[in-house]
């Protein structure tokens, strides 16, 4: 089986440690991994005054450049934003894209955003579906969770390489149907927008919680290591 390094980027209020129960299954697996904790997300007490979009960029980009060699790039939310800007400046060294719950964003999550920071909201007041997560994974979370830069929620990338839109992408479709983003493209949210010009892209349908590394760490994997190997 063919092996490819793999780096692993997580969403809003996040850090490495999200992708702890994922992560060893994909060593288990032969691949060497690389999870990235995006600048301003260390921790609680990080500095995020100054974290942009561009940072966050740069450090997805440095995880990849330091595999040496072409790697599958696993964004989750909020990273597909960057991690889609990463692959318009080295497309030559990501061999494919998986987005979790997400999708390859062409302009900034939330321009008119107001604040410094965006804090892990109450469990009640997120949007997104936290089904399968069990209290155990809830309370490590709300205690590790770092607020998003206000920075990276704001920004945004020019893309002009046309190489991007020849890297294979697959969607894994978990809080919301593959029909919900295809219904999304149409209606012309650009935090999918890059779909409509991608030219490789597959939808998988993993109905849960919008963190599968939580709520379906194995099968979540397995999904991964297939676009590896």
């Amino acid at each position: 089986m063919e092996k490819t390094p793999i780096v692993l980027v997580p969403g809003f209020w996040l850090g490495a440690w999200a992708w702890d129960e994922v992560k060893p299954l994909l060593e288990s697996a032969g691949h060497e991994v690389t999870a990235v904790t995006l600048p301003g997300l260390e921790s609680a007490a990080a500095d995020r005054s100054t974290v942009t979009f561009d940072d966050h960029v740069t450090a997805i980009r440095e995880a990849i450049e330091s595999a040496g060699e072409p790697v599958v790039l696993v964004v989750h939310s909020g990273a597909g934003a960057p991690g889609y800007a990463v692959t318009d400046l080295v497309p030559h060294l990501v061999d494919a894209v998986v987005y979790v719950d997400t999708g390859p964003a062409n302009g900034a999550l939330d321009p008119e955003f107001e604040g410094d920071e965006w804090p892990l909201p109450e469990w009640e007041d997120l949007d997104e579906n936290i089904d399968g997560i069990s209290d155990e994974q809830l309370a490590t979370w709300r205690e590790r969770a770092a607020p998003e830069p206000a920075g990276a929620i704001r920004g945004s990338a020019v893309l002009s390489n046309d190489e991007r839109l020849r890297i294979p992408s697959t969607v894994v479709c978990t809080s919301f149907t593959s029909d919900q983003y295809k219904e999304a493209i149409v209606a012309g949210y650009s935090f999918v927008g890059g779909l409509a010009e991608l030219h490789d892209v597959t939808y998988l349908d993993m109905p849960g919680s919008h963190w599968p590394m939580w709520s379906a760490p194995r099968e979540l994997t397995e999904v991964i290591v297939d676009v590896a190997s």
